[in-house]
């Protein structure tokens, strides 16, 4: 099929069955538009986010550990009534593993047997577990000044954990340089973790019995939680299962906010810059490998992505904790983001608005005992 393709931004197609993780001149590949899915393709019989499988352009035989079938939560924060989706009911407590389980399953259909990753936290777990249950070797590479805490859950599932000398930046490059001996499964880079992550927009339809929403409200770091929403809700745009696009709502903290700046300024891509460290590790990325991709989808969904200060994420934890989801920092990133949202009309009551919280605070419990301590 024509679509069945992997296409890199220069416009080159591969075969969408090859082994590959980026296009030859570099540039991160996308598997070309599929057609989408119906209410008649979902199969009820499957407790899993594999109900969506049709939607695939492969089918491999699924790595799952149950993923996806996370509950939406009616909650009241700032003002606005929102659809909570908390995805640390996922097996290794993060939506990452949405994307892990397509992406390893098509590795193990490939017949890849070891894989290497960069991650300093949720990307790493999730691999590192997919991967033992699909019988790959992992090794996971880490900042040097990552906590033994956050490597415990991959070490545990039996992969190779190394800590890599210098910034998270050296990590990802380390992985780069080594995927000439062994296979770059990266969350970040793999065109397949998209394809998994953007089933996440068909549960939200399912959910809502099968409508869109107005908007989806997303932290971001790499974006490809936006990407994956514009994926599936595009699918479904196109298959005629829904009228309209939902608004794409990113967030990220001020200290590092390379995509909020390039939206910002109307830029195209991001530009180099000089961050701080966050509370909201997760999306502590200084230049996201799709930063095109994002902010086109961003705008085109009519959404946007802003940033907030840092001293307004403990007391987003603080108010999500207060209502039973103990959400980590990044995730609150929404929770902060949605005075300024609500009082510039972006969101309202009456909106349909479906809030991603993307990890537990039981995986940053040094950062959330910090918090506490500072409460008033």
């Amino acid at each position: 099929m024509a679509s069945d393709a992997l296409i890199g931004r220069d416009g080159r197609r591969y075969p969408v069955d090859e082994p590959r993780w980026r296009g030859d001149d570099g540039s991160p590949l996308m598997v070309a538009a599929q057609p989408g899915l119906t209410r008649a393709d979902v199969d009820p019989s499957v407790r899993s986010q594999w109900r969506y499988a049709a939607a695939l352009p492969l089918r491999p035989a699924p790595v799952s550990l149950g993923e996806g079938c996370t509950p939406l939560l009616d909650v009241r924060i700032s003002g606005v009534a929102l659809a909570v989706k908390p995805e640390w009911f996922n097996p290794t407590g993060s939506f990452k593993d949405r994307g892990t389980s397509v992406m390893v399953s098509v590795l193990a259909h490939q017949g890849i047997g070891a894989v290497v990753e960069d991650s300093s936290g949720n990307g790493g777990a999730s691999v590192a577990a997919y991967a033992a249950a699909a019988g790959i070797r992992a090794t996971i590479l880490a900042p040097e000044s990552t906590s033994e805490a956050k490597t415990l859950q991959s070490r545990m599932h039996g992969a190779e954990v190394e800590l890599v000398p210098g910034t998270r930046q050296a990590t990802a490059e380390e992985a780069v340089r080594r995927s000439a001996r062994t296979f770059y499964a990266s969350h970040n880079w793999h065109p397949f973790f998209l394809e998994g992550t953007k089933l996440i927009a068909y549960e939200i339809w399912e959910d809502l019995g099968f409508r869109a929403p107005d908007a989806v409200l997303v932290p971001a770091g790499a974006g490809s939680l936006v990407l994956g929403c514009a994926i599936g809700f595009g699918e479904l745009l196109r298959s005629g299962a829904i009228g309209r696009m939902p608004r794409l709502l990113a967030v990220q903290p001020e200290n590092c906010a390379p995509l909020a700046r390039a939206f910002a300024a109307g830029a195209a891509s991001v530009s180099p810059a000089r961050w701080s460290p966050t509370l909201a590790e997760g999306t502590a990325i200084t230049h996201p490998v799709r930063d095109v991709e994002v902010l086109a989808a961003v705008r085109s969904s009519g959404g946007e992505i802003l940033a907030v200060p840092e001293a307004a994420i403990p007391p987003a934890v603080r108010e999500l904790a207060a209502r039973g989801l103990y959400a980590e920092p990044t995730s609150a990133l929404v929770a902060a983001a949605l005075p300024d949202l609500a009082a510039r009309g972006v969101v309202a009551d009456g909106d349909t608005v479906v809030t991603v919280l993307t990890g537990s605070g039981l995986k940053a419990a040094g950062t959330m005992s910090a918090i506490l301590r500072a409460s008033p």
